[in-house]
């Protein structure tokens, strides 16, 4: 099977830790069974040029906002808006199959907000979240969420 691609946004570090540990669990899923993918990752960030994406890829992205409750007040969003900025850019957003979120979940309506709203403007499934940077339960539930949405895309588009 062809590898899991992820473009990532990590603001404090969170995401990128997460994303380590989710490689690594990928790369021992597959020492054990050839045929579960590898994780391919790119980070995004202020510096990234913006590439026109040819392969299906998940979004991982972490909630940052500032003003209103995301809900009723309104949202401003902090810190990720060049991730929703390359998925916009050219053709990026038909080749997004799903969307990671993370969060505080002190935040309440808030946690993930910025990940189902992508999922939404870009009409890509918001298929999994953790908190922060994960704890090691997260790995399988996430990497399998992943799997099982390219396993979907790999079969529509058979």
């Amino acid at each position: 099977m062809k590898p899991i691609r992820i473009l990532f946004i990590s603001i404090e570090g969170n995401t990128r830790n997460f994303i380590t540990h989710l490689t690594q669990f990928a790369e021992k899923q597959h020492s054990e069974d050839s045929e579960k993918p590898l994780i391919e990752a790119t980070e995004i960030s202020e510096q990234s040029d913006f590439e026109k994406e040819t392969k299906d890829y998940f979004c991982f992205v972490p909630t940052y906002l500032d003003g209103g409750n995301g809900i009723d007040t309104g949202v401003k969003e902090l810190m990720t808006n060049v991730m929703g900025e390359y998925i916009a850019y050219s053709t990026n957003r038909n080749h997004l199959i799903g969307v990671v979120g993370s969060g505080n979940k002190n935040f309440n309506e808030q946690y993930c907000l910025t990940a189902k709203r992508y999922a939404s403007d870009y009409e890509a499934p918001f298929l999994a979240d953790y908190e922060l940077r994960g704890v090691p339960r997260d790995e399988p539930r996430v990497y399998n969420a992943l799997l099982e949405r390219l396993t979907e895309v790999v079969a529509e588009e058979a």
